[in-house]
């Protein structure tokens, strides 16, 4: 790997958390100079290695950046700074450390039950096996369970639901990370901040003893084949590995389980498939799935009598639930555009949701 995209990249990092550092004590002028350094840094390692996979993260980061300025350069209004400027260094950088995680995370607990994901039945098993059961009655393992489980599959078929929903079957805590996000918003503290995360993730497992689910969408941005990695991307992999297997090495006493979802599984290197030791297909919706989702969604709408959902399903082979939802607005907004060009609609007792039939469905 050529040193100058390294240097280039750290150069930018310390340029950032110097801004931020500034930003915080309230030197307005000195954070916006080491802001634009960050920046010109970042667009000149965009402009020599136009090819680079991160490049991205590093645009992300400079249109933060600008914003930020700009916020700075209000000098009549008044910018909330990043962090408490009465408090120690240490406090400052243990805030700092705590917003970067806020930013990136969700925890709860969520309200998504298993009756609200439409088909997927032998995803949902794999589920039950791997989570649920060993959750519930932990004795019937002897052997263990699998801690890192892989969701892959199409786009928009509903990896992230089918998480919550195993979440919310064990009454445990959700939390959902962007791996692209982490890439974008921890430039240069990456690998620091992925321990950071799986520490509080054990925390709340260990602490309030209930169980946690790691849910890391798009999992292939952060652990994706290593050619031409530049920057901290090894060490953040690195770093990875080492808290996975600090999980599978903790025995069944620990209740944490890290579910990553990709549509491109094959972009994963080994070491990261080993890890997941479970890898479950979440496959697009059958013919039966597909008319259950029309049903869902075009419920809330007047429907003429030869709309009918079975008829739309049989069109929609191969169409993701997402999609499916995405055909059911469109025709909702082809019928009240309709609506409010017609004559009709100046008279109030005319108003309500038009029907729609099977043309309106462009499948």
């Amino acid at each position: 790997m050529s040193l100058a995209p390294q240097e280039l990249e750290n150069s930018a990092s310390r340029f950032a958390a110097e801004a931020i550092k500034l930003d915080s004590q309230g030197a307005r002028g000195m954070a916006i100079s080491n802001y634009q350094r960050a920046i010109e840094s970042l667009t000149k390692l965009i402009h020599l290695y136009p090819e680079n996979k991160l490049n991205r993260v590093y645009q992300e980061r400079v249109a933060a950046y600008q914003n930020r300025i700009k916020a700075l350069q209000l000098n009549n209004v008044e910018v909330e700074p990043a962090v408490d400027p009465k408090a120690t260094p240490e406090e400052q950088k243990q805030s700092l450390a705590k917003n970067e995680l806020d930013s990136l995370i969700m925890k709860e607990k969520p309200n998504v039950s298993w009756a609200e994901v439409i088909g997927l039945d032998d995803a949902k098993n794999a589920l039950r096996e791997s989570i649920v059961y060993p959750a519930k009655r932990p004795d019937l393992f002897p052997l263990g369970w699998p801690r890192g489980i892989l969701l892959y599959g199409p786009p928009g078929c509903g990896k992230t639901v089918l998480a919550a929903a195993t979440a919310s079957e064990i009454d445990g805590y959700f939390i959902n990370v962007d791996a692209a996000s982490m890439m974008s918003k921890w430039l240069g503290e990456a690998e620091k901040n992925v321990s950071k995360l799986f520490t509080m993730a054990r925390g709340m497992a260990e602490k309030e003893g209930l169980p946690v689910i790691l849910f890391i969408d798009e999992v292939d941005s952060l652990l994706g084949n290593r050619n031409s990695e530049i920057g901290g991307e090894i060490r953040v992999k690195n770093q990875f590995l080492t808290e996975m297997d600090g999980i599978n090495g903790k025995g069944k006493d620990l209740k944490l389980y890290v579910i990553g979802a990709t549509n491109k599984p094959w972009s994963l290197d080994w070491p990261f498939l080993r890890r997941f030791t479970k890898r479950v297909y979440v496959s697009l919706p059958t013919l039966e799935a597909r008319v259950n989702l029309f049903e869902l969604y075009t419920a809330p709408l007047q429907k003429e009598e030869k709309a009918k959902p079975a008829e739309l399903a049989k069109l929609a082979d191969g169409y993701s639930a997402s999609d499916i939802k995405d055909i059911c607005q469109s025709a909702q907004l082809m019928v009240v555009n309709d609506l409010f060009h017609s004559p009709a609609f100046q008279d109030p007792c005319s108003w309500r949701i038009p029907a729609t039939a099977t043309s309106d469905y462009h499948v």
